[in-house]
């Protein structure tokens, strides 16, 4: 009998244009300035989970004008409103995501690529653990991450 929770991993994600950024920003009292949706919608758009330093690289040459404290006090604004969540999958790493559905990240320890795992087992364990914790407690945010290799290092790809 096989138990094996099915699972997807996304590599893509739908499109989200200028105006939809523009209104998801608006809606939850973000002033949508050219910086702010650019970095917002970079985000949105991405699979890569970016950090502050590969959007900053990614913008500077459409916005010249853009600093690092912008991109920085941006993405503390953007989380602070629930439209990006930080990742903290490495020590020395804080990336972003737009997706704030239930899911988790895994990171290749080969290419370094991280993924979204959509799994049914997610939600289930989110709830089982904000039981599990003592009376009294509320979890704000939880994550889970899982490290190894991915499809495409993975030893079997190569056989």
């Amino acid at each position: 009998m096989n138990t094996k929770q099915h699972s997807a991993i996304v590599t893509e994600r739908p499109f989200a244009d200028t105006q939809m950024c523009a209104t998801l920003l608006s809606d939850k009292g973000v002033r949508p300035s050219y910086p702010r949706l650019a970095m917002y919608q970079y985000v949105k758009n991405s699979c890569a989970h970016p950090t502050a330093e590969t959007m900053y690289a990614a913008l500077l040459p459409t916005i010249p004008t853009l600093s690092r404290t912008t991109v920085y006090n941006t993405l503390k604004l953007l989380e602070q409103r629930h439209l990006v969540q930080s990742v903290s999958i490495e020590n020395d790493e804080l990336r972003y995501d737009a997706d704030l559905t239930d899911h988790w990240h895994f990171k290749c320890t080969k290419c370094g690529q991280v993924y979204d795992v959509y799994s049914e087992t997610a939600q289930k364990i989110k709830e089982a653990t904000s039981k599990a914790l003592p009376e009294g407690f509320v979890p704000d945010k939880m994550q889970t991450h899982i490290w190894g290799l991915c499809s495409h290092c993975s030893p079997a790809q190569s056989k």
